[in-house]
This record gives structure tokens, C-alpha cells and sequence, in this order.
């Protein structure tokens, strides 16, 4: 307790007031006197001004998960993008329809989109190398267009993790590059150098069918395989990504090739988009033997926000239930829709054509659905955590992260877009993550796997 200044006057006074009484003053003994006086002081201090009660508020979840979430640097390594909203007109500025852009990502606070160069498998020759070429240049230009002349206010393009913290820091958000599907390289490896110049800092050597590079996870449908793994081009392509500092991503290509890469690259890799096969047997998600590689291997996966990545009763009995109603929209709305397994048959054109309209037919098949008592649950955040929570346990927190592949097909009921990220903090909290495990799944793992790879390449230049 602090005494003020008038009670030293009040303690004075009273001292002064106990030595003038015959009934203390009669006592000889001066040791006895000063009794009297110390027990008066005593008295004094313990009736001084009682001490304030604590008033400390309980932190509540949502309050604790907010504060986390704004806290963390959030990062989506998987985004996909159409050229046709990277115009003066239509852009990231808006909010589209689009499940990432930059209204939705200040409105769910994530930091960091992965956009990506995407490019579906043609014929491997020079034409359709060629055609894959001019594909790629037009998404790289698009991302560069909106980082450097629409919105270089609100975005910028990170190269670095360094660059990561300090345009976070700048209150703007990031642009990053990810090549999903080397097929535009063609056979000239001097492309990967020239992509990884432009922003690129992973890239995948095959998607949906077997590239020029490696073989794809789709050979399991029929166990037809062109390279048994990687192509002689393939192995040579991993030692160049090692060089230049691109990080390797796994989620597309075959276990084989997979398997292959990790034997081979002197940099830890990752996987952009998969999840857990164990919990999800999906050709396009890892099993424990890839996760127990990706571990040793120093790498990270990043659990994907696909349905049918992550829940395979409840996405098929939801599935099912919505395939008729996205037909029946999309002919009010007189757009062409089609089945995912039709996908890889799709020309660049109709694939854009189709994603151009897919979040309008979903937004309204999705209203249609909410009201119906009967509609099959859908896949949700929990089952994102419930792969996270897998992955954790497997192979530990340093080697997982979090991806949506939104506009590629992605989006769950909580995180159907941008908007929503927010939610996936939200149930990490609620299962008894700590801040610094959030932000290790968010981004810090990803970034520690960039800051490897980039310091590998140094040391090979």
C-alpha cells in the first residue's frame, strides 16, 4: 500500500495525541512506550485505503481467436485465377464472384493468395507445348498487371519470405506465384529460370494426365503410367528447380514420381494442395508413406479445402443430391456445366468459361439447397481440421500448412471463399491449437520450406 502525503499528518497526529496519555506516559520503560507507538503506526497502515479488487476479463474463444487471427500471417498456397478479371474494368479491386479477390480477402483477413499459372495437360509436342506457352505468359502478365499497374496500393508480388513480413507489415496484401503444371515449359529448361525471374517460386511437374516431366496421380484410374515416375527431362528438372530456388510441389504428380523427387532434390519440397489419404482415399491426397517422406524430407503439406478431398460419404451423398440442381440452375442461366470427371477432356476455353460462371450456379444451387430440411449435409471446416489434426499427430506441426484451391474447384461450408478464413482460425482454436501452431499452420512453415530451398540454391550457384 502507498501512503499519501496527508497521512503522514493524520500518523503525526496521532502519535502525538497516544504520548500526551497519562495511561501510556505513566510507563517508565521506554521500550514499552515505543510498543504503543509501532502498534498505532500498524493499526494505521492496515485501516489505510483498502486495496482494489482484480477486475480482469475473461478472454472469450471468439475474442482469442480474432486476436490470433490478426495476428498470423495467413497464407493460401493454392488460387487460381482467369485473365478475363485482370482488366482495367473487371479486376481483384471488385468483389467478384470469384472466391478470392481483394474485398474478400481484407474481409477474412488473409494475408498471402498463391495465384496460379495454371496450364491443363495437351499433346506433347511442339504445338501444344506452344499453346501451353502463350497460357502461362497471359497469367503471368495478368498478375503482374494487377500487382504493378491496377492495384500496386493494395497488393504486392513477394519473392521472398522477407518480402512476405514486410508488405504484412505495409498493410498491403501479397501476390505469389505457383506454376501448376510444367507442360508450358516444353523441353527447354532455361523456361524454369525465366518463370522463377517472373515471380514463380513453386512449380509442379504434372497435373491431370502425364506431362513431358513426370507421371500423374490420374494414372491410378487406370494404371496406365508413361514415365513409371519421372522422365530422364523430369529428374533434370528437379536439379533445376534446386538451383534456381523453386520449391518442388507434390500434390499432382504420381507416388512414383513423388518418391523420385524426394530421392533426388537437395531441397525440401511440398504439396501446394492434398490432404490425408488415410481419412480420404483420393489418388490426389497423401498417404502415410508420402507423409512420413514429406517429414523426413523437411517439407510441408498443405491441407486442401476441397470436398471431395476430404470427405468422401458426405461428399458423394451431397454430391448427388446438388448435381441435379446445378444442372437445373445453370440451364435457367443458359451456361454449359459440366461433371469434374469431364474436366480433363475441356478446352482451355470452356474450362474458363465454365469457372467463370461456377460460383454464381453454386451461390444460387447452395440458397436452393438451404432451404431444403432434407439436403445431405456438406462437407465443412471441420473436416479440413479433421485432416490437420491427422497430419499433426502423423508427422508434427512443423510439416503442416493450409491451401482452399479456390476458383480451381475448391471451397468447404465455412471457408467457401476469401471472405470466410476467419472460420478456419476459429475451429483451430475451438480443438486447443496454440497461437504459435496457428501460426505455423497459416504460414510459417511454408515460409520456413521457401527459406530452405532459396538458401539450398545459393550454395549451388
Amino acid at each position: 500500500m502507498s501512503i499519501k502525503p496527508g497521512d503522514y499528518n493524520l500518523l503525526f497526529r496521532t502519535i502525538h495525541i497516544l504520548l500526551s496519555k497519562r495511561d501510556i506516559c505513566m510507563y517508565k520503560d521506554s521500550t514499552m512506550k515505543y510498543f504503543y507507538l509501532f502498534s498505532s503506526l500498524v493499526l494505521l497502515i492496515s485501516c489505510g485505503e483498502k486495496k482494489p479488487e482484480k477486475t480482469e476479463k475473461t478472454e472469450t474463444v471468439l475474442e482469442k481467436a480474432q486476436r490470433i487471427h490478426d495476428s498470423v500471417i495467413t497464407i493460401d498456397t493454392h488460387d487460381d485465377i482467369n485473365v478475363n478479371n485482370f482488366t482495367d474494368s473487371i479486376n481483384y479491386t471488385q468483389r467478384l464472384d470469384t472466391q478470392i479477390n481483394l474485398p474478400k480477402m481484407e474481409e477474412g483477413g488473409l494475408d498471402v493468395a498463391w495465384l496460379i499459372v495454371y496450364t491443363g495437360q495437351g499433346e506433347l509436342n511442339a504445338e501444344g507445348y506452344a499453346k501451353a506457352s502463350e497460357n502461362a505468359n497471359s497469367k503471368f502478365e495478368a498478375i503482374h498487371k494487377l500487382c504493378e499497374e491496377i492495384a500496386p496500393d493494395q497488393i504486392e508480388l513477394a519473392m521472398s519470405s522477407d518480402d512476405v513480413r514486410r508488405i504484412v507489415a505495409s498493410g498491403k496484401k501479397v501476390a505469389m506465384i505457383g506454376v501448376e503444371n510444367a507442360y508450358p515449359i516444353g523441353e527447354d529448361l532455361s523456361k524454369i529460370e525465366e518463370y522463377q525471374k517472373r515471380g514463380a517460386l513453386y512449380i509442379s511437374l504434372s497435373h491431370n494426365g502425364h506431362s513431358q516431366f513426370s507421371d500423374s496421380n490420374t494414372g491410378e484410374k487406370d494404371s496406365v503410367w508413361l514415365h513409371n515416375g519421372l522422365s530422364e527431362l523430369g529428374k533434370k528438372a528437379v536439379a533445376e528447380m534446386n538451383r534456381v530456388g523453386v520449391m518442388i510441389d507434390i500434390s499432382h504428380p504420381s507416388k512414383e514420381a513423388m518418391k523420385q523427387m524426394i530421392e533426388l532434390s537437395k531441397a525440401p519440397i511440398i504439396a501446394s494442395h492434398s490432404s490425408a489419404r488415410a481419412l480420404c482415399d483420393h489418388s490426389r491426397n497423401l498417404d502415410d508413406e508420402q507423409l512420413m517422406l514429406l517429414k523426413e524430407n523437411g517439407g510441408v503439406v498443405q491441407t486442401v479445402g476441397f470436398s471431395s478431398y476430404l470427405n468422401t460419404e458426405k461428399h458423394e451423398a451431397r454430391s448427388a443430391y446438388m448435381k441435379n440442381i446445378y444442372k437445373e440452375v445453370a440451364d435457367s442461366l443458359n451456361v454449359d456445366w459440366y461433371e469434374r470427371s469431364q474436366f480433363s477432356s475441356l478446352t482451355e476455353e470452356q474450362r474458363e468459361a465454365f469457372f467463370a460462371n461456377y460460383k454464381n450456379v453454386m451461390n444460387i444451387a447452395d440458397e436452393m439447397a438451404e432451404t431444403d430440411p432434407n439436403a445431405p449435409a456438406a462437407v465443412n471446416v471441420s473436416d479440413l481440421v479433421d485432416h490437420i489434426d491427422y497430419m499433426v499427430d502423423l508427422i508434427g506441426i512443423d510439416h503442416v500448412g493450409i491451401s482452399s484451391d479456390f476458383d480451381g474447384g475448391g471451397g468447404i461450408e465455412g471457408w467457401s471463399d476469401a471472405s470466410e478464413t476467419f472460420n478456419v482460425t476459429m475451429e483451430l482454436v475451438k480443438r486447443g491449437y496454440t497461437e504459435k501452431e496457428i501460426a505455423q499452420l497459416w504460414g510459417e512453415n511454408l515460409l520456413r520450406v521457401l527459406d530452405e530451398v532459396q538458401a539450398v540454391a545459393k550454395t549451388l550457384n
